[in-house]
């Protein structure tokens, strides 16, 4: 099976949209990889670094108020800052960093590259349990941040969350930090390249 598995999000195929198998990506942060992100051209989506808890706060969650929202541990603010300096040591090009609006992910891009904007289509939908509608709608605004493909010879950060980027592609991106590298392919979609744990990122930055 060739592991550069493309992704047709957003294209229906008797109702269904075909996705990847988490087997049929690259793990971690090879040299060839490493490569092609100095090189530019991808989409790097990170689910935001570590948090006290972990429960779905996006029910009642204000978004103007971290209070009522999960947040970074200590350790997660460790974790973010290593995943920046990581991209300073390999020197990975990085144009638009891009955040949902929820305190935990804006904070991360905020401590990993010091800038972000904020986007409301990377937020959860405020329930607990989603039903396949409701995933669909998830994965129809998310996608077009996986396929729109970046200026030359830079790439696109994405600090968002777990069910958005499981409902574009089929993937739970686990554990909290983890990044997923993306070629983005416009109108047909995106391809998923690999998985790089947030310890990779931090091995480098140390």
């Amino acid at each position: 099976m060739n592991r550069f598995v493309h992704i047709l999000v957003g294209l229906l195929l008797v109702g269904s949209v075909v996705y990847a198998q988490q087997s049929d990506v690259r793990d971690g942060l090879t040299p060839e990889l490493v490569a092609a992100l100095q090189d530019g051209g991808h989409v790097i989506y990170i689910r935001h670094a570590m948090t006290e808890t972990d429960y779905a706060d996006q029910v009642d969650a204000t978004l103007s108020d971290c209070a009522t929202q999960r947040v970074l541990s200590e350790a997660g603010w460790e974790q973010a800052r290593d995943i920046g300096a990581s991209f300073e040591v390999l020197e990975i090009p990085v144009a638009q960093v891009i955040a949902s609006e929820y305190c935990r992910a804006w904070q991360t891009a905020d401590l990993a590259f010091g800038r972000y904007v904020k986007n409301a289509d990377l937020n959860f939908l405020p329930v607990a349990d989603f039903s396949d509608e409701q995933m669909a709608t998830m994965s129809e605004r998310v996608t077009p941040f996986l396929s729109a493909v970046p200026v030359d010879g830079l790439n696109t950060v994405i600090v968002a969350h777990d069910d958005p980027f499981e409902a574009a592609t089929g993937i739970y991106p686990e554990p909290q930090g983890v990044a997923y590298v993306v070629r983005p392919l416009g109108d047909d979609g995106f391809e998923l390249l690999a998985r790089v744990p947030a310890d990779a990122w931090i091995s480098t930055a140390r």
